[in-house]
């Protein structure tokens, strides 16, 4: 397993180095067979802390992602080190059930319910809504997938949200984490 432990703006020592190799080779030994790399970053946070980011790439385009701030490097090291091992623990336990599913071809349903709009919505100044930043990401992949699995996809690379081409309809479709800790679904309509 390849592991880069590197340091921004911050010296890393050989303990946290050797710390942080350790713990991520035996996490790939306790979940996967085959080796994975990852990549760790000690940064200083913005009040006298540390923060650690863990990117560590699985398989079949899966990042699984961590982030933590502590205000010791070591804290913030293992913060982050016990996100990759839940995320990787799911992702085992998921692969494992998927295994025994025996087909990918079904149809899955989805209910919705619309919310009225909270007070603190309306009562908000339109000049702050009327020009949004506009934030450019990274250029990704659109997996092909079905709904549980990218459901799963979310879920691995820690993200808000994620496009992907239904393996059901064929269509582009989006799942997203709502504020209410719920997974929105956004189909388009049959043509």
């Amino acid at each position: 397993m390849d592991v880069r432990v590197t340091g921004h703006q911050v010296d890393i020592g050989d303990s946290l180095r050797e710390l942080a190799v350790g713990r991520m080779q035996s996490l790939t030994e306790k979940y996967f067979s085959r080796a994975v790399s990852a990549n760790v970053t000690m940064s200083p946070g913005p009040h006298n802390d540390f923060i650690c980011d863990i990117v560590a790439p699985v398989a079949q385009g899966v990042v699984l992602k961590a982030h933590h701030r502590a205000p010791e490097a070591r804290i913030a090291f293992e913060g982050a080190g016990d996100k990759i091992e839940k995320q990787l623990r799911r992702y085992a336990k998921r692969l494992r059930d998927h295994k025994g599913n025996g087909s990918d071809d079904f149809v899955e349903t989805a209910g919705y319910t619309i919310f009225a709009v909270p007070p603190e919505a309306e009562e908000q100044s339109e000049e702050s809504s009327d020009h949004p930043a506009i934030i450019a990401e990274t250029k990704v992949d659109i997996p092909e997938a079905t709904v549980s699995d990218a459901v799963m996809m979310l879920d691995l690379r820690n993200t808000n949200a994620l496009m992907f081409k239904n393996r059901a309809s064929g269509e582009l479709n989006m799942i997203y984490r709502r504020d209410d800790g719920n997974i929105g679904w956004v189909e388009p309509p049959a043509r």
